[in-house]
């Protein structure tokens, strides 16, 4: 099925001007099929079937490695190809210039994921706001994480760097969805500055406790914990060493993330793909979740952006 539509997003052109509008105009493809039962992945309990965005340059060429479209699978994808117009070009003009490209080219992704036994929601859009139109998409389809793509073979490594409070349950819900089979193994890395308030060590352990809870073998889990001065530095040096990244996405929203922070950039010097873990939005909360507010630790669930 197939849903044309035009939207309008804010966009800001710097400190002292005033706000415009950026129209974006955006296709989108949803199966008719019922949602599959994705309550439980490899007989191991989930809370909350994990969502995972992949924004991806289609006509640029970017595109997901096979092993990561395995890697991925048992998630529900949401696969959104943009292209970024400069202002004088309308979206409507590009969007009769090049949809059919772009559809071809998602397709052909979304197929790759359909093989592998997915069922993925393709979005086509043209848009003068990159981020924004990111963050937005992320929001509505309720994304527990944003891929951010790098090049990867085999996948049995997953690296959980921890700087700081992070929602530990919708951590252990995606990595428990990822995983599975005796070989593939994580590693939960706690880091701190010297006289850092936050603690690394507790903050390993929750998670370590949240993905037990769920029937991950303890085995398969190691954790860690480091004190550094260079902690993005140290990420993007071990990231050699995994085959994947999970990483809270800090301050702020996707829309931050994309304009440079610290995950953007571990995802453009790290080796391997970079799955970005979002903070829930208030509308995502759980209303009556007494895990949203944040413990005497300071480590939270499902703290708001």
């Amino acid at each position: 099925m197939s849903d044309d539509r035009t939207t309008a997003d804010e966009a800001e052109t710097g400190p002292d001007a005033d706000p415009v509008t950026s129209t974006e105009t955006e296709a989108r493809d949803r199966s008719t099929d019922p949602e599959p039962d994705r309550a439980t992945a490899g007989g191991l309990a989930i809370r909350e079937p994990p969502v995972v965005l992949l924004p991806l340059a289609v006509l640029d060429g970017e595109t997901v490695s096979e092993s990561l479209v395995e890697f991925l699978a048992p998630t529900k994808e949401v696969l959104l190809a943009y292209h970024e117009l400069p202002e004088q070009t309308p979206t409507e003009q590009a969007s009769l210039q090049f949809e059919e490209r772009a559809r071809e080219a998602i397709e052909d992704l979304a197929d790759a994921f359909r093989d592998a036994g997915s069922d993925p929601e393709t979005r086509v859009v043209f848009t003068h706001g990159r981020q924004q139109t990111i963050d937005r998409v992320a929001g509505e389809v309720g994304a527990t994480a944003v891929l951010l793509p790098n090049p990867t073979g085999d996948i049995d490594e997953v690296l959980v760097p921890i700087r700081e409070p992070i929602d530990d349950d919708r951590l252990a819900d995606l990595v428990t969805t990822l995983i599975e089979g005796e070989n593939d193994r994580v590693t939960l890395w706690g880091l701190t500055a010297e006289g850092d308030d936050f603690d690394p060590a507790r903050a390993v352990e929750r998670a370590a406790e949240e993905l037990r809870e769920r029937g991950v073998d303890s085995a398969t889990v190691t954790t860690e914990t480091s004190v550094t001065a260079t902690p993005v530095r140290d990420i993007v040096e071990r990231s050699a060493d995994a085959d994947v990244i999970v990483m809270r996405e800090g301050t702020g929203s996707v829309v931050s993330v994309l304009l440079g922070d610290d995950a953007e950039r571990i995802a453009t010097g790290a080796v391997a793909p970079v799955l970005v873990l979002r903070d829930r939005t208030p509308s995502e909360a759980e209303p009556d979740d007494p895990s949203a507010d944040a413990d005497a630790s300071g480590a939270a669930h499902g703290s708001g952006e």
